[in-house]
Parts: structure tokens; sequence; C-alpha cells
């Protein structure tokens, strides 16, 4: 713990440098040149304490209170929009400063006969934290992500305190020398009140860009345009020791397995556990245990069947299966469902028909096999020698011919050695860097174009002039649940990728329902249209994951608009190929 929240101090003293803080520094500048030397530290500790209580507890907010979290986020634009007008027209400025002191007289007597202005600073660093939004990186993501699904505890407070205590050092600074640079203008120019009436200008401009989201548009071409300064941001969190702490801030257990070489071959990782908590077992006649597997060399298989990640592994799975079963090896694929409907066992049935599995399926829908072998991933192989010990294991696409090796090492290892050659199967795994995988169910959602947060039932949204890259967005009526969102007849989903290819998981109301697709604002054609893509329609059948563009072994960036001629459709997530 204390690793991490060195670790996250350092991240928040390196935002200063971020280009998602520097709306606000034009904020912290102006608002720090008049009312006392104490007012830096106001607008500092208020900018703070507001990302601090808001950041933690805006799902409690939206959960017990029913509180829309954009009536804080427009109040706050408001009145730095007031602030900005205060600056640029001194009358008004004279009368937003008396109605501050009003407000705060009850707590300012003492303060404000000093003359300091540390309360006033308070009050604008608070509105200003509300419409801040940090650049997430690893470790505010897992802050968000707890804080999103209730899961606050002490230790979560404790690294959210240690990010804006160093977030906070550099604003200070900043605040003390904005504050110090202006009172010695007053002294040597006549221009000063010309520049903060600039300054206003600025404050406006910033508040308003927030608001509408487009500083972000801003920060991502900047980070486009110099990706190495992305990366030297993103540096401080991206290391072996802050990943580990994170997991285990999350809730994963930590690694204790002992690690013992074995015959210089591969390491002994433990003892593999048990099946537990298996709903139902396909393709094979009775249930399976690892006890009655011994003997055998077992290779088991994370998967489920909308992860694109987990279809593109399932040729190679499926190959090591007939090409060594005679050889004393068995593969079981556990699926594990990402979606509530992939617990149903029809479609998985439907899937293990589709993608030609012929080994042991076992229905894991409660997650006591994922959670007893600790795994955290979608696809994950575990390599189970025939004493029953874990000898390998690998996370994610790729590394197949390092895996069959594996497989063969073992097999020779018990008694079962293999004549054949490693598989030529091409390794599909993607090379470039794709649009990421993009939930569009409130509790994973991210890169969301318009508003910048959401809350549940039936909202309407409309389309922003400019999507940025990677981002989506909604227009039309939605109901948003957790996983999904359910679109109203006449809505659309647009989405600006990078892809050769673009899936997505979808449940109709009803068999037949339609969904136009169109690239780039013309109906796609069929040069460039997915597999479940006829004459620019797709034509819902059952929850699975549906084809809708591909390019043909070209990347590039275009715009998907999804339009919806039927209501009660449901989305889940994109995926990219």
């Amino acid at each position: 713990m204390p690793v991490l929240l060195f670790f996250t101090f350092i991240a928040g003293i390196v935002t200063i440098m971020a280009p998602c803080i520097w709306p606000l520094l034009p904020i912290v500048l102006s608002v720090s040149s008049g009312g006392g030397r104490r007012r830096p530290l106001g607008i500092t500790l208020g900018i703070m304490t507001s990302f601090t209580i808001f950041t933690l507890s805006i799902s409690y907010l939206e959960k017990f209170l029913h509180i829309d979290p954009n009536v804080f986020r427009t109040i706050a634009v408001i009145i730095l929009v007031l602030l900005g007008l205060s600056m640029m027209i001194p009358s008004l400025g004279i009368r937003f400063e008396e109605l501050i002191n009003r407000l705060l007289a009850p707590f300012q007597s003492g303060i404000k006969k000093q003359g300091t202005g540390f309360l006033a600073g308070y009050a604008m660093g608070f509105s200003t934290g509300l419409v801040w939004a940090p650049c997430s990186g690893p470790i505010l993501a897992t802050i968000a992500t707890l804080a999103a699904t209730q899961s606050v505890n002490i230790k979560v407070v404790m690294v959210t305190l240690a990010y804006v205590s160093g977030l906070g050092i550099p604003l200070f600074l900043l605040g003390l020398a904005g504050s110090r640079f202006f009172n010695i203008m007053r002294r040597f120019t006549k221009y000063t009140a010309r520049i903060q009436q600039a300054f206003g200008l600025v404050i406006i401009a910033a508040a308003l860009l927030i608001y509408t989201n487009y500083d972000k548009n801003i920060q991502l071409k900047i980070l486009n345009l110099f990706p190495s300064y992305g990366k030297f941001l993103s540096g401080v969190e991206n290391n072996a020791q802050v990943t580990k702490e994170l997991g285990i801030l999350k809730g994963h257990k930590a690694d204790k397995r002992e690690v013992r070489v074995h015959k210089g071959l591969l390491p002994d990782l433990g003892q593999a556990p048990e099946f537990a908590g298996i709903y139902k077992w396909l393709n094979t006649p009775a249930p399976l245990s690892m006890r009655q597997l011994r003997g055998k060399v077992v290779l088991v298989d994370f998967w489920t069947y909308t992860c694109i990640n987990c279809i593109r592994t399932l040729p190679h799975v499926t190959a090591w299966y007939e090409k060594y079963k005679n050889n004393n090896l068995i593969v079981i694929g556990v699926h594990t469902p990402e979606f509530a409907f992939e617990k149903n066992t029809k479609n998985v049935e439907a899937a293990i028909r589709q993608f030609k599995i012929n080994y042991p399926v076992a229905q894991d829908n409660d997650y006591r096999t994922w959670r007893a072998f600790d795994n955290s991933y979608w696809p994950a192989d575990y390599l189970i020698d025939a004493k029953g010990r874990i000898r390998s294991v690998h996370f994610g696409e790729g590394n197949y011919e390092e895996t069959e090796r594996n497989i063969r090492a073992l097999l020779e290892e018990s008694g079962s050695p293999v004549a054949a050659a490693v598989s030529s199967l091409k390794d599909r795994t993607p090379r470039y860097r794709l649009t990421p995988e993009t939930y569009l169910g409130m509790a994973r959602m991210e890169r969301f174009a318009s508003p910048e947060r959401v809350s549940g039932g039936t909202q309407a949204f409309t389309l922003p002039l400019f999507i940025p890259p990677n981002y989506f967005a909604y227009q039309g009526a939605w109901n948003l649940s957790e996983e999904s969102a359910e679109a109203e007849k006449g809505s659309a989903l647009e989405i600006n990728f990078l892809a050769d290819k673009v899936f997505l998981v979808i449940s109709p109301h009803a068999k037949g329902d339609k969904v136009r697709v169109l690239l780039d604002g013309k109906p796609v054609d069929d040069s460039r249209a997915g597999t479940d893509v006829k004459n620019n329609v797709v034509t819902l059948d059952e929850q699975r994951l549906y084809g809708l563009i591909d390019l043909r072994g070209i990347i590039q960036s275009h715009l998907l608009r999804l339009e919806f001629e039927d209501g009660g459709i449901s989305v889940y997530a994109f995926t990219f190929g």
C-alpha cells in the first residue's frame, strides 16, 4: 500500500503537465489575482475537496438520492461564467464579490477582517473542481471503477487523497505565483485591468469548452500529435508494482503460488483448483473434475462467446485438441459470461456449433470456477500437467507457438511424446493499435462523447458536432442499464473507430428487428460490410456478436452510424479487429 500511495502522489504532481489540466490553469491564475495572500490556498483546497467528494460519492448520490450529477456540473459552469464576466465588467465584479461575501458571511467573519479572501477562493475552487475531469490513468480509472460500483473503502479514500495531495502542490504554487505576478504588475503598469479582462474571457472560454466536452477533443489532438509526451505522462503509473497493488485494491488475490522449477522445463505454479459451481456441462455425458482428469495434460480455456479476442483464439484451441487428444491432452472450455444473456445455455450451445468446439465446455454462470482460479481475463489459458499442477498461464491472444510447445513438453513429460510438427495456423492477433473494446452500459462506460456523465433510466441524447477518435455517442432516447443500452425506435448510435473490422454484441427485442448501417454518413456498401450486413441492414436473429464492418485488411479511421428501425434493441459492447 505505501508504494501505491507514493506513485499516486507522484502521479498527482505530474498531472500539472497533462493537457487535461490546462483549462484549469487560467482559472487558478486569474482567481488568485485578488483577495489576499491566502486566496491561492483556498482555491487549491476547494479544487481538492470537490474533486475528492464528487469522485467518491457520485454513484451514491445517483443511487440513493436520485440526483443527476449533471446538475452540479451545470451549476459549476454557470459560476465560472459569472466569474469570467465579473472580471471583464468591473461593476458586475463588485456585485459578484458582494454576493459571495454575503453567502459566506456566517463562516468568514474573522477571515474577512484580515482581507485574506480564503473562503471566497475556496468557493471558486470548489466550483472548479466539480467541472474538471482529470486524465484517467490506471490509478484514477481504478478509483472511478470502485466508486461506480459502490466499493469505496478506506484504502480507496487514501489513494484518492494521495492523488489530490500531489495535485495540490503545483496548483498552489501556480496560484501563489499568479497572485504575486498581478501584485507586481499593479505597481508597474496601468494595463493590469485589461489583462484581468482578458483572463476573464479565457475563463468563459474554458468553462464553455468543459461544458461542451471540446476540451477533451483538444487534449486528444495534442496527445495524438505528441505520443511520446503522453507515454511520459502515463509512465509513472505503468509499472509492475503499481499494477499489482491496483489488483489488490480491486479485490484480486495476490499471487501466493509457490514457483518451483520442474526439471528445468516449466515452473510449478501450484495445485490446480477444482471446477466449482458449474451450472451445466456441455459436450460431455457427465460432469468432470480435476481429480478424475489426473494423468492427463489439461488445458483450461476461459472464454465467452461474444468476446472477439476469445473468438480469434478458438481456432488454435480447437486445433490443439484435435491434434493431441489421442496423446493424453484434454481441453476444458470454461464459459464464464461477460453479459447476463450469455448465461443462456441455448446461446452457448449455438456458439459451440458455430465455432466447431468438440471438447467439453463448463458453464460457469456464477463465476465460481473463475474465482477459484483467481482469473481476471478473457481469454485465459491454464496449462495443467498430469499431476494436477499448473505449469503455464497465458492471458489474451497470441503466443500460440509457445503455448503449443508447452503442451508438447508436458505430454512428453507425462510419457506421451508427439511426433507431429507444431501447427502452422496463422496468428491473427492484431499488431497495431486499434480502437479498444468499448462498453455501452453504465458500469464500464468509457470514451462517451456527450454528456460527460450519465444516469440510468430513459435518457434523451443529441450527437455532438464532432466525435473524437475512439469515442461514441447516442442520439434519440435510450434506456441505460449497468451493462447495456436499449434503443427506442428511431434512435442512433455513432462511433469514430480505427480498425479493419467492427463487431457489436446486440440483443434483439424480437427476431427480425433491423438496424441500418452507415459508414461516414453513407449506407455501407457490400465491399465494406461485415458478415451480418445485407444491403446495409442487419437483421437480428438472436443475442450474439454481429459483424458490422469489414474493410478487407485495411486499417482505417471511419465514423460508423447505426440507426435502429425497431425499438427495444439492446447493445452491449463494440469490439474491433
